[in-house]
């Protein structure tokens, strides 16, 4: 923790006005991979009571406080059940990407299963929006070096960017070895996409992650306002990223292990205050306006 505030105290000086990135991935508490865990498969989610939309005014009404515009990657079946809230979302003046359809990790998908996913979900976001669909993050930023293919399905299927990789280490999903800013992920088949991972801050050689979920809520926010200032130093846009549910503790308690539940639960009522903290304090836009703002040409690439 020490070495985190140190860190925290060296990137407040010297650094620029930028803009980062605000993301949100529209999914329900029940849909969740600690969930899917605990046994809860899709045969179930029935059993559960839909709070997407509550949840998603919650965050609107925030972002409305501070006039500012996100990104919201949402899942495909819930947007074919929340039509009216995906359009709402919308015309609000936010982006709408993809976070596929069904919620399964990549590494449990074929790239024929995930370029099915990636076409079907389009399709709902953009008959909805009437905007042709730009970015992609794979549930639980699960492209890693088990399947680079993806990055190639992506580049085929025409997306302008992603944002499915943590370079960090963890047991369900990581990429410790590529770049902790903006840079262009290179498949095996010669696929090229804009990659935008989350914050990270840099302690002993190792990237810490804090850019958002559950990182967020246990963590001190000024961690996370550290990692934004460490971005604005190598004159990148920082990239955060939260869920809806995480604005409701109320919603109900699901199957899972122990230590799932505290990950999901912890400090959900902390979420709102954090994120109106650093809304006061930086400004925030989508990921397709700063994707449009930079040349991937200049880029450092990185071959998965």
């Amino acid at each position: 923790m020490e070495k985190m505030e140190k860190m925290e105290k060296q990137a407040i000086g010297n650094h620029v006005n930028i803009k980062h990135v605000l993301s949100f991935d529209v999914e329900e508490y029940f849909q969740v991979e600690a969930a899917r865990e605990g046994g809860m498969t899709p045969e179930k989610w029935s059993q559960y009571p839909s709070r997407v939309d509550l949840q998603v005014n919650r965050v609107l009404g925030i972002l409305d406080d501070f006039q500012t515009k996100a990104t919201f990657f949402v899942l495909g079946s819930v947007a074919s059940k929340h039509r009216d809230l995906i359009k709402r979302i919308a015309d609000g003046g936010h982006e709408i990407a993809s976070h596929g359809m069904t919620h399964k990790m990549l590494t449990r998908l074929t790239p024929e299963e995930f370029a099915a996913e990636l076409r079907e979900s389009r399709e709902i976001l953009s008959d909805i929006t009437g905007v042709d669909v730009q970015g992609f993050r794979a549930p639980t930023f699960s492209i890693t070096h088990k399947n680079p293919w993806a990055i190639d399905v992506l580049t085929d299927s025409g997306f302008t960017y992603d944002s499915s990789v943590f370079p960090v280490v963890h047991k369900r999903y990581g990429v410790p070895d590529v770049s902790r800013w903006t840079h262009v992920a290179a498949g095996p088949s010669g696929g090229k996409i804009v990659e935008l991972p989350p914050v990270t801050l840099r302690v002993l050689r190792r990237n810490i992650p804090i850019g958002g979920g559950g990182y967020l809520r246990l963590f001190p926010v000024k961690f996370v306002a550290a990692g934004l200032k460490a971005a604005q130093r190598h004159a990148a846009a920082g990239m955060i990223y939260m869920h809806p549910w995480e604005f409701d503790p109320a919603q109900p308690v699901t199957p899972m292990s122990r230590r799932n539940r505290f990950r999901h639960r912890v400090n959900l009522s902390r979420t709102e205050p954090k994120l109106r903290y650093l809304l006061k304090r930086f400004d925030f836009q989508t990921a397709e306006r700063y994707v449009k703002s930079i040349l991937p040409e200049n880029l450092e690439t990185f071959a998965y």
